[in-house]
């Protein structure tokens, strides 16, 4: 009878020392990156403060808030976002060490009426006559407490687009177009 304990009591001592001691959960596997942006409108007096990806996956209802927020403030119309410019933003803002930082939006998408009547006007001669704002494909900025030369400088360095530096405006133009500085 000994014998028989014995060798029950190893049988156990061997499964004790192979099982885990606690069984693995979902909340042990890492949760996917948040990708978050936080926006102040100069034009709407709006803010926004939203994460719009989760590790590969964008988020649709976050991608609708963000077209709407950039939404053409002179019209009110609305046009789909290209998202890889959300995450040149993300990246610009963590590249300066500011990743929740809040991004003051001068302008992002424009209607091609908007577009032709800032760009007719002698005060804003830099407007382009195939800007990429009326394809929801650039933004212009400001970073609160971090230079526009800092900033132009710190989208120039991503090498994600092209990238407009407007000294007298204080602002910054990123867009996710083809590689190019003014």
């Amino acid at each position: 009878m000994r014998s028989g304990v014995r060798h029950c009591t190893s049988w156990l001592i061997v499964l004790l020392l192979f099982a885990p001691l606690e069984q693995p959960s979902e909340s042990a596997t890492p949760s996917p990156r948040e990708y978050h942006l936080r926006f102040y409108h100069t034009h709407t007096d709006e803010r926004l403060d939203i994460v719009y990806r989760r590790g590969e996956n964008y988020l649709p209802e976050a991608l609708a808030k963000l077209d709407y927020y950039l939404r053409d403030h002179r019209t009110g119309e609305v046009r789909h976002f290209d998202p890889r410019l959300f995450d040149l933003l993300h990246d610009l803002t963590a590249s300066l060490n500011d990743p929740r930082g809040e991004i003051d939006v001068v302008c992002g998408y424009r209607t091609p009426l908007s577009n032709e009547f800032l760009r007719t006007r002698s005060a804003h001669t830099g407007v382009a006559r195939h800007s990429l704002h009326m394809q929801a494909e650039a933004i212009d900025i400001r970073l609160p407490g971090i230079s526009t030369a800092a900033v132009c400088d710190a989208a120039v360095r991503l090498h994600r687009g092209g990238v407009g530096y407007y000294r007298n405006s204080n602002f910054v133009h990123v867009d996710v177009g083809r590689v190019r500085r003014w």
